[in-house]
């Protein structure tokens, strides 16, 4: 699954506006977004996936490994509820995207 199909497929799968007219997923990926929190993932998951593209592969350990640090951090006592509401609704729509990768594979 590249980058792309991954935050696509949480665009649609989510209650979250990952990709957005202002907010593009190269843009996001340095940072920049609208929402601060979804571009902490978004940037988090590519600076510690190694992904320089949208195009890049990415394996689902690495993704959920990566968003690590994210979720220490949203866990802390001061941290704003958004954002351990986001990471925590986040990663098993995550684990679904690479099932259902895994199943689309497997039936062609």
């Amino acid at each position: 699954m590249t980058f792309q199909e991954l935050f696509d497929y949480l665009n649609e799968n989510t209650k979250y506006d990952f990709i957005t007219e202002n907010s593009p997923l190269e843009s996001a990926m340095s940072g920049q977004h609208e929402n601060q929190l979804i571009g902490d993932i978004i940037s988090g998951v590519a600076r510690n996936c190694g992904c320089e593209s949208v195009n890049d592969e990415l394996l689902r350990q690495d993704v959920i490994k990566a968003l690590g640090p994210l979720r220490l951090v949203y866990m802390k006592d001061d941290a704003p509820v958004e954002g351990f509401r986001l990471i925590e609704g986040t990663v098993p729509v995550i684990d679904l995207a690479f099932n259902d990768e895994a199943l689309k594979n497997r039936n062609k």
